[in-house]
């Protein structure tokens, strides 16, 4: 297809296009023909209003109508990137912190936020001078059909990620809530979590997932919120109720450790040493699970590709404006975090795993608070689970079959492959930390640091490669290949020594 010339722009801030020809996204824009007047309310004297979108061929409009501006408030932004932050991840930051010690947590949590509002200041700026609000029609304008396609998997995967970790939580909740109902674990197949992972994707994931229009269930976004924050206000009242050491079942654990003189890493998600003090919480740690810290950290703060649609609907939007949406949201997930992450670790030290929820029913077998969290995270990410579907299925339709009429057919066999690979992930791979630790090292570094980087370096024109903004740019995309290479590196080499049957895989590192 030919791509308009970027040199032929709008003058105004907010005149949109009516759709862009190279993009293979399904948002159409409305074109205005008129420029907006000087002295008109829209008026905007910053420099970034300036030569935003790019002015299509005339010949090609469908419609002309005056472009209608965000209506969505700061607040309510606020909120909506919120719950783009918020996910699954929070569930593994105590495990992460259990594994670095507080003092480091905390570094590398300040580091990942910082990291991530900066690339959000690149890909806003970006968007500014690249004259697109779509992820992927920014890779385009950067890189062409290779920039797109980049851009287009990175989400594809983080989003998997999201699924399957959502997936993960039926897998090791949904069994403790039908035992507490049964009163016991009476071994049937009905608290197998593969079992009720199958199940509860047949019955209700996939019938909402092949609907065409999900909008309906947008609200989910909020609910999965809302049952976030109630988790972490219980996580910090049972901080003050359980005691420390743990009751006698995890006693019994570590005799059973040592009378069999085994290593840990065989036996739980931990890496770290039951030999010493189990309720003294550490500041630096230093072991083979260390290397999950990073990658986890950045699967908890990716919301990349959601910034430019709300860009988009941000009432008399400006970068700044959005930027500030951005700071307020990241530092109240960032305060949520870490007081998540800080109760869980104190909670259960050396024994939390890397899923906290699942963590209590070592103590709890059928305590009601507990029960009632259970419920609303297991309610909130099934009916999730479509909605991160859905822009997974539009991308290989657009990218497999852009120019064809919709299919049912098609359209069923695609939601039906994604929800199987999906499943199969969460029933094959061990642990969630693995896919925290996989998709944290390569979609999430790509959505972070790499692409912002690259599309910025790219598309900014009127900066030279000499400036401080293109330097720091630079500085951020090497940043990015050194945090992908060496994480994943670093897990793929975990991975082969836990295979390994070698009697000293344990770590020590304290």
């Amino acid at each position: 297809m030919k791509q308009p010339n970027p040199k032929t722009e709008m003058s105004r801030f907010n005149i949109a296009p009516e759709d862009d020809s190279s993009s293979t996204n399904s948002n159409e824009y409305p074109e205005c023909p008129k420029k907006v007047p000087l002295g008109s309310q829209y008026s905007d004297n910053d420099a970034e209003s300036q030569n935003f979108l790019p002015e299509h061929n005339l010949g090609k409009k469908k419609y002309e109508t005056e472009y209608h501006q965000g209506n969505a408030s700061f607040g309510m932004s606020v909120f909506n990137l919120g719950n783009a932050i918020m996910g699954s991840g929070i569930l593994g930051l105590s495990y992460a912190m259990a594994n670095t010690g507080i003092a480091l947590f905390v570094i590398l949590l300040v580091a990942v936020a910082i990291f991530s509002l900066y690339s959000v200041h690149l890909l806003l700026k970006t968007a500014n001078e690249g004259g697109a609000l779509v992820y992927e029609q920014l890779g385009y304008k950067a890189f062409g059909m290779p920039g797109k396609l980049a851009a287009s998997c990175s989400i594809t995967m983080q989003n998997i990620g999201a699924m399957s970790s959502y997936l993960y939580i039926v897998k090791y909740e949904l069994p403790i809530v039908i035992q507490a109902f049964l009163g016991s674990n009476t071994g049937e197949w009905y608290t197998n979590g593969d079992y009720l992972v199958l199940l509860v994707t047949l019955v209700i994931i996939l019938p909402l997932s092949l609907l065409r229009n999900l909008g309906y269930l947008g609200y989910t976004s909020g609910l999965s919120l809302l049952c976030m924050v109630f988790f972490l206000i219980v996580v910090i009242i049972k901080k003050f109720q359980i005691p420390c050491p743990l009751p006698e079942d995890v006693n019994a654990l570590n005799e059973t450790l040592k009378a069999l003189n085994t290593t840990l890493s065989q036996l739980n998600a931990t890496a770290v040493d039951y030999s010493e003090d189990a309720c003294t919480p550490k500041y630096f740690v230093f072991n083979s699970q260390t290397v999950y810290a990073v990658p986890i950290l950045t699967f908890a703060f990716v919301c990349h590709p959601a910034i430019l649609p709300m860009y988009e609907e941000l009432k008399d939007r400006s970068r700044s404006k959005m930027q500030g949406v951005a700071n307020v949201s990241f530092l109240a997930m960032f305060i949520m975090y870490l007081l998540a992450a800080l109760f869980g670790y104190l909670t259960f030290n050396i024994h939390v795993e890397p899923e906290l929820l699942h963590t209590y029913s070592k103590v709890y077998k059928a305590d009601v608070i507990l029960l009632i969290v259970r419920l609303a995270v297991l309610t909130a990410v099934t009916l999730t689970v479509p909605v991160v579907l859905f822009p997974i299925r539009t991308s290989v339709n657009q990218l497999l079959c852009a120019s064809k009429d919709f299919s049912w057919i098609r359209h069923t066999i695609i939601t039906m492959v994604l929800l199987g690979g999906t499943n199969a992930l969460v029933i094959f791979v061990p642990t969630i930390r693995d896919i925290f630790g996989f998709i944290g090292a390569s979609a999430a570094a790509m959505l972070i640091f790499i692409l912002p980087s690259a599309f910025y370096i790219k598309l900014v024109k009127k900066e030279s490669m000499k400036s401080v903004q293109k330097i720091g740019a630079t500085a951020f995309l090497l940043c990015g290949f050194l945090v992908m290479i060496g994480s994943m590196s670093l897990i793929i080499l975990d991975w082969i020594h836990n295979a390994s049957p070698s009697p000293d895989a344990h770590a020590d590192g304290h």
